[in-house]
């Protein structure tokens, strides 16, 4: 399978979305994954092969900004992706390696760093529940 194709008009936090501000720390694009780098204080595309990042926690980005643009970050919840995404109901979704991708879990592979973001829900959603495991698969 491949990652994610998101349509960014179409993304939609739910009314439990778990929410974060910040700063922008690189040019990201709604949907992206993120996280918050703690050395600059601003939000950066994760990538599941970087091991100097994959310890931080992800979200993903409801807005896309440039550097030093104001960012909001879902951190937990409903998130509506858009048709354009489809996640499949009952598929668990990962960090990928291309940075700030979303990949089903089936594309896990040497090298990545196993950081799930949630699991498919009904009508185009990800249910959002983050855990970064900090292991490395083989």
């Amino acid at each position: 399978m491949a990652d994610l194709t998101i349509t960014v008009t179409q993304i939609v936090p739910g009314s439990d979305a778990q929410l974060a501000y910040g700063t922008a720390g690189a040019t990201i694009t709604a949907g992206q994954a993120v996280y918050l780098d703690a050395a600059t204080s601003t939000w950066k595309l994760f990538d599941a092969n970087d091991t100097a990042t994959n310890t931080y926690t992800p979200g993903l980005a409801l807005n896309g900004a440039s550097s030093t643009q104001a960012i909001t970050v879902q951190m937990g919840g409903s998130l509506t992706l858009g048709a354009g995404a489809a996640p499949v109901l009952s598929t668990i979704y990962i960090a990928s390696a291309t940075p700030g991708g979303i990949a089903p879990a089936a594309d896990l592979t040497s090298g990545w760093v196993t950081t799930i973001l949630g699991v498919g829900g009904a009508t185009n959603n990800l249910k959002m529940k983050v855990y970064t495991s900090g292991s490395t698969k083989a």
